[in-house]
């Protein structure tokens, strides 16, 4: 009996450190024509929420052989989620104001 319990113990115990990682929010904001950070790091999964907080529309697009993303434009107090699903290096920007760059580093 106490080598039953060890064992499930230990099965449990495993378990818990075999489970997925829980993908994480990441917020990112568009203010002053520029995206506030310009560089992130994240993990694979995770979902990128960029808040326009600026006077005028944004919209954000990614273009890159891992993935593709172009979002509708978006009035100021409105968000737009990009989830990352690779590992890669990732250039996020705006067409409107096409100087505007998000660097996003996916492991």
């Amino acid at each position: 009996m106490k080598t039953l319990i060890r064992t499930l113990g230990l099965v449990s115990t495993l378990a818990l450190f075999a489970s997925p990682a829980q993908s994480a929010t990441v917020p990112v904001a568009q203010e002053g024509r520029t995206f506030n950070p310009g560089q992130i790091t994240i993990q694979a999964g995770d979902t990128v929420i960029i808040s326009n907080k600026d006077e005028f529309i944004h919209q954000v697009y990614v273009d890159s052989d891992k993935m593709n993303f172009d979002s509708d434009e978006k009035p100021p107090g409105q968000s737009i989620s990009i989830v990352f699903a690779k590992p890669g290096d990732f250039n996020v920007r705006c067409h409107i104001h096409p100087k505007m760059l998000l660097v996003v580093h996916v492991k």
